[in-house]
């Protein structure tokens, strides 16, 4: 099976932040690596020191390209950057605390249909919608399995939560209401696909290397 693999795709969520620890909605807002997600991350490279990357596709969001240089660190990789990949934009909601416990009151309860019921969700005006973000990782995905220049080769996929979880969704053809298919990728967790004549199939998901 695997002489008729003609492409690999790594796809990885970026390590920690802090706004991740403190349950804050990143969105589009350039937070760190914090030093946890740091140490993820160089454990997920040891855990993939033997997977022979020709390139890495990343979002242009630093905690993803810190993500990605780490993991690559030691290796003459390029890594290109692709705004289709950027997490899902919060709008006015990014910043805002979404822990039960110290929910941000300028932030809608509702908001929790993102998590629970994300067919029901609602983006704010400024923000974007799951179909919208669905939409923009889809073409994104059918691009780069088409391309005859990525034909044979290995990448690494350097990205965000809810951009995974879309994409995931257009492989596996699952509706908004179950955007999150088994549930949100771990910090670092790696999915790996394989595409066979342009046609993106799941080999594993979320697999964790610390």
């Amino acid at each position: 099976m695997e002489a008729y693999i003609k492409m690999k795709l790594y796809l990885i969520r970026h390590g920690e932040t802090d706004y991740n620890r403190q349950k804050k909605n990143q969105g589009q807002i350039d937070i760190p690596l914090n030093a946890f997600g740091r140490e993820l991350a160089v454990r997920t490279r040891d855990g993939l020191a033997e997977v022979p990357f020709d390139l890495c596709l990343c979002s242009p969001l630093g905690r993803a390209r810190e993500t990605a240089e780490l993991i690559l660190e030691g290796r003459n990789v390029p890594i290109i950057t692709d705004e289709r990949i950027i997490e899902v934009s919060f709008g006015r909601y990014e910043g805002r605390c979404w822990n039960p416990d110290t929910w941000d009151e300028d932030m809608p309860r509702e908001f929790q249909c993102f998590f629970d019921r994300p067919g029901e969700y609602q983006a704010p005006p400024d923000g974007e919608s799951l179909e919208a973000l669905k939409e923009r990782t889809g073409e994104f995905l059918r691009d780069i399995c088409s391309r005859e220049e990525y034909r044979d080769s290995t990448i690494l996929v350097s990205t965000h939560g809810a951009a995974l979880a879309a994409i995931l969704a257009n492989i596996k053809g699952l509706p908004i209401s179950r955007f999150w298919g088994d549930g949100c990728s771990k910090n670092c967790g790696v999915t790996e696909v394989a595409v066979r004549e342009g046609v993106p199939e799941l080999l594993s998901e979320n697999v964790i290397y610390y």
